[in-house]
């Protein structure tokens, strides 16, 4: 993407000055109390990290009641729930891998002190320790955000280099969704349902801007996640973006599918972007969801991606399946022009969205392509392995 020095940052950032000085002045004081000089040091793409073997494995945990995340309590309870306590990894077990990315791989475990589930993010890291305790101060107050519509993060640790960030545990992401119902299945996601995923995802997004001033940045069918009762949640944002946005510029990530072409183009990025970028990324991501297939060939190079998104017409969702209300919609979001491309306040106003999630319905078609992946005789297996089946 160029020489980060001329890209300006988003415009909505955390407000984290305090907690920053607040960090950075823990930071001096390990770095006197052990003797350790924790300054990185960078050759190339290979960071070298000079103490992160001192950075201690133990992280602050906020979680809920057992009875509030669905799960069983074990008998003894040691801690008070709603309390944030210290954990180290030795206090969670792991079930077993879930996801897999670029940049780390999502399991699910369970916290051994009370059996709460979760879904434990573990990015591999390149940052120093005070900017591990700057992201680890960041995540303290996305811990306490209050919006149903995003996923909640309970907590996280530095352990070995890697970022361990614990979750709530959700059944699928839409990916995976969208996978099983168009290409095993054979069938689409439903009107309704579509209403809902937008609904909620649009909810998310404006609570970040109006309450955290932040924006997402990475807004993707697989950072939208789902469960059997209805739920839609957004997750992946705050702490776990800036980690890899931190990687990704070293790898020369700039052909990102779901970018915006004001963030593609050097030209307009000298102008910085704002949150109708994200915007853009959820037209994208519900016409994928739409139509079970991305609306630009895959690309090679990033002229490729230049020559498409930038230089020609915005995709335009026109499958008969759905109504022309939600043609409109998903067309709107994908308004090429940033300055005509709507804010949030204006989506939640568009009459695809006034009648809010449609809970019931959502519940009913999530539940049945949930239940659908699971293989005769209820044998272990899942939507995570029938993806993976599929080879799409």
């Amino acid at each position: 993407m160029g020489d980060k020095s001329k890209l300006q940052k988003p415009r909505f950032e955390l407000p984290i000055a305090a907690a920053a000085a607040a960090a950075a002045a823990a930071a001096a004081a390990t770095a006197a109390a052990t003797g350790n000089d924790c300054r990185s040091v960078t050759t190339g793409l290979q960071p070298q990290l000079s103490c992160l073997s001192s950075m201690p494995a133990v992280g602050k945990l906020k979680l809920p009641s057992p009875s509030d995340s669905d799960a069983s309590a074990t008998a003894d309870s040691a801690a008070s729930p709603n309390v944030e306590r210290d954990f180290s990894v030795d206090d969670l077990e792991d079930l077993g891998e879930i996801g897999r990315g670029a940049f780390g791989t999502v399991n699910s475990m369970r916290y051994i002190p009370t059996g709460i589930p979760l879904a434990v993010k573990r990015i591999r890291s390149t940052v120093d320790e005070r900017t591990q305790k700057n992201m680890l101060a960041e995540l303290s107050i996305v811990v306490n955000c209050d919006c149903e519509f995003i996923a909640k993060s309970y907590g996280a640790l530095f352990k070995e280099g890697d970022c361990w960030i614990c979750m709530e545990l959700m059944d699928t992401s839409l990916d995976k969704l969208y996978r099983v119902v168009y290409h095993h299945l054979m069938t689409h996601i439903p009107e309704p349902v579509i209403a809902s995923i937008a609904y909620c995802t649009v909810s998310a997004l404006n609570y970040l801007k109006e309450h955290l001033k932040m924006m997402h940045r990475d807004v993707k069918p697989s950072n939208i996640l789902a469960d059997r009762s209805g739920r839609v949640k957004l997750c992946d944002f705050g702490i776990a973006g800036n980690l890899v946005d931190s990687i990704a510029k070293t790898r020369d990530a700039g052909c990102r599918p779901y970018m915006a072409p004001e963030r593609i183009d050097h030209q307009r990025m000298q102008d910085g972007y704002d949150v109708r970028s994200d915007i853009w990324s959820l037209g994208i991501s519900l016409y994928e969801l739409c139509t079970g297939r991305f609306p630009y060939k895959q690309w090679s190079t990033m002229f490729e991606q230049l020559e498409q998104v930038v230089k020609s017409d915005p995709p335009r969702l026109t499958d008969e399946r759905f109504s022309a209300n939600a043609h409109n919609f998903v067309n709107f979001c994908l308004t090429k022009d940033v300055q005509r491309r709507p804010k949030y306040r204006a989506l939640l106003q568009h009459s695809f969205l006034t009648s809010g999630p449609d809970r019931g319905a959502s519940a009913s078609f999530f539940d049945f392509v949930l239940t659908s992946c699971v293989p005769e005789g209820g044998a272990a297996g899942g939507i995570n392995e029938l993806v993976s089946a599929l080879r799409i």
